[in-house]
């Protein structure tokens, strides 16, 4: 199945590729790489663009986390469907449906701005609109990612690169996006956005993909979301992963969703401030990403994803505590650290573990924990910090964090058990009639 045919070059031009790059070996890769980078630039002012336009319509913590809450419960509502046909579909035709849809709503979003017209209502109807699209994108990108590489062995190193991009975007995106806005206004950014959706659909287009025949399947979509779920539920290290990943998404990831409020009320900045701390955030991820780049192999990452968590809720709580501009801009650096090790990590332990035929439906359940939880964790967090303040909010919800994390350390032992199997017959690790005496002696380390 993974074969030179799936888009892996042969020796050549790119045959001195470092090991910590070894992923964009593939061609396909490389396109996706390079459209991609392009595109999340544009997503990631849009992002910031829509927190600051609420913001300055409506000087509201609660109508930040509502606007937050519309773009991602469909999301959350939609993934399970979503998941069963991006396994029955081309995924690449999936994702080629989903960038031009994303366009589009850029687009009107910026128009709306332009003109004048835009309103909370517009905003949160077009939020509405996007979390649709995510719904079948998310899965259908995740999924896609193994057909893309053609070699199960690059996997997690696609996986670590993507994450890279994803922060230099997050990086490069919202300090250009605060730019923007303070030169001129947030339409820019939506339009700018809009434009960028041709890179990576061009790149799709570009591919050569050698994909299995679809599968026509008797059974009825519900049978097959059903068959999904049993599978996730059951198996356990992808259960348990999913879990803290959810308390994670819940708790944690919407302190970005009051980011304009700690720029302007607690440090007393403008638009600049937040790009920076969004800038931070982006530094400490994409560090965390380009680490996971240089590994090897996924031993170690199960142990990670608990340090991870817990990073993370300390950066959470010390970015709650500060109200000193440097400061500040350190503890977020720290909590992108910790959100994206655990985010990365835990996708590329599931994305190893899970059988191809259901990948598509687990990555939709990644999805609802990911982003399905957001939503309901940026309603809470826009109500406790218009009742208790952002810098409070954060604070609990980095210490719930926190205990997620300690949780996980002790289903540990547990899931090296489970997982130790698996990846010896993987070649991850050596079985025991393999291993040296060496080996044999610290095996109980083996997947950490």
């Amino acid at each position: 199945m993974f074969a030179d045919r799936a888009g892996l070059q042969k020796p050549g031009r790119f045959a001195d590729i470092s090991h910590a790059w070894r992923a964009l070996r593939h061609r396909n890769f490389r396109l996706f790489f390079a459209g991609q980078s392009i595109s999340l630039i544009g997503t990631w002012m849009t992002r910031i663009a829509t927190a600051w336009l609420v913001y300055r319509l409506t000087k509201s913590a609660w109508l930040l986390g509502t606007v937050s809450f519309a773009g991602q419960i469909p999301t959350f509502l939609i993934a399970p469907f979503a998941g069963v046909w991006v396994d029955r579909l081309n995924r690449r035709q999936v994702l080629v449906w989903t960038q031009v849809l994303s366009m589009l709503q850029s687009l009107l979003l910026a128009a709306l701005t332009f003109s004048g017209r835009i309103t909370i209502t517009w905003i949160l109807a077009l939020s509405v609109m996007q979390g649709l699209i995510n719904a079948f994108d998310m899965p259908g990108r995740q999924a896609f990612m193994v057909q893309m590489v053609g070699n199960r062995d690059d996997l997690g190193n696609a996986i670590a690169i993507n994450s890279s991009m994803v922060n230099m975007a997050r990086l490069v995106g919202p300090s250009l996006a605060g730019m923007v806005i303070a030169a001129s206004n947030e339409a820019w950014c939506f339009l700018i956005d809009g434009i960028s959706y041709l890179a990576v659909i061009a790149s799709l287009v570009a591919m050569r993909i050698h994909a299995p025949a679809i599968r026509r399947k008797a059974a009825s979509t519900f049978t097959e979301m059903k068959e999904g779920w049993s599978y996730v539920s059951g198996f356990l290290p992808i259960r348990t992963i999913l879990l803290l990943f959810a308390v994670v998404s819940l708790m944690g990831m919407p302190f970005v969703v009051l980011m304009p409020i700690f720029a302007a009320k607690v440090l007393h900045g403008g638009p600049h401030t937040l790009g920076f701390l969004m800038g931070a955030m982006g530094v400490g991820a994409l560090i965390s990403a380009l680490s996971l780049a240089a590994r090897k192999n996924v031993r170690g990452l199960i142990r990670m994803i608990a340090l991870a968590a817990g990073v993370f809720g300390v950066g959470l709580i010390g970015f709650g505590l500060s109200h000193v501009f440097w400061l500040s801009m350190v503890t977020v650096l720290i909590a992108g650290m910790g959100m994206m090790q655990g985010m990365a990590a835990s996708n590329t332990i599931i994305q190893t573990l899970v059988s191809e035929d259901k990948r598509g439906r687990v990555m939709s359940y990644y999805t609802m924990a990911f982003v399905g939880m957001a939503p309901f964790g940026s309603l809470l967090a826009g109500s406790m910090a218009s009742a208790v303040g952002a810098p409070l909010t954060v604070i609990i919800n980095g210490s719930v964090v926190l205990l997620g994390a300690g949780w996980f350390l002790t289903r540990l032992p547990t899931l090296r058990r489970t997982v130790r199997p698996i990846y010896q017959e993987m070649g991850i690790i050596p079985r025991p009639a393999e291993m040296t005496p060496v080996e044999e002696a610290g095996s109980s380390g083996g997947v950490q």
